[in-house]
């Protein structure tokens, strides 16, 4: 398999109960390396742009908001099949359904507040971390 890159965000139910540390073990122990890393504050801009393919679904001003709420953690991460490692890691959207061992069985509060996001493609993870990283920021 193919070393890749992914890009992850701890959202903010995570980050207000001190989880970043917690998630990046989790990420760690499954074998990916995180080669960028920031604490960031989203605006409401950059929310609506980077959630712009939910634009249209019941859910995005919730989603908005919530990203809104409390810092952020974006990251990249690389490794062996990374997209499909990580989304492993992540477990199902809804916690209730998600393996044991997963960040969101252990972590999550709810289906909405599911404590992380991951890439789900190639190109996909390609747009998020150029949305967020300037190449001089990832040091893999």
């Amino acid at each position: 398999m193919a070393i890749q890159r992914t890009f992850s965000i701890i959202k903010p139910d995570a980050t207000k109960r001190n989880l970043t540390g917690a998630v990046n073990a989790k990420i760690e122990a499954a074998g990916l390396r995180i080669i960028a890393q920031k604490r960031i504050r989203m605006t409401r801009a950059n929310a609506e742009t980077f959630y712009a393919v939910h634009k249209d679904r019941p859910f995005f001003g919730e989603l908005v908001e919530f990203m809104i709420s409390e810092p952020v953690v974006v990251q990249v991460l690389e490794g062996e099949g990374a997209i499909a490692k990580y989304r492993e890691v992540m477990g199902a959207t809804d916690p209730a359904e998600a393996a044991e061992g997963t960040i969101r069985k252990e972590f999550a509060l709810s289906k909405g507040e599911n404590s992380v996001h991951g890439s789900d493609a190639p190109e996909t993870a390609a747009e998020e971390i150029a949305y967020f990283f300037a190449g001089m920021e990832i040091t893999g």
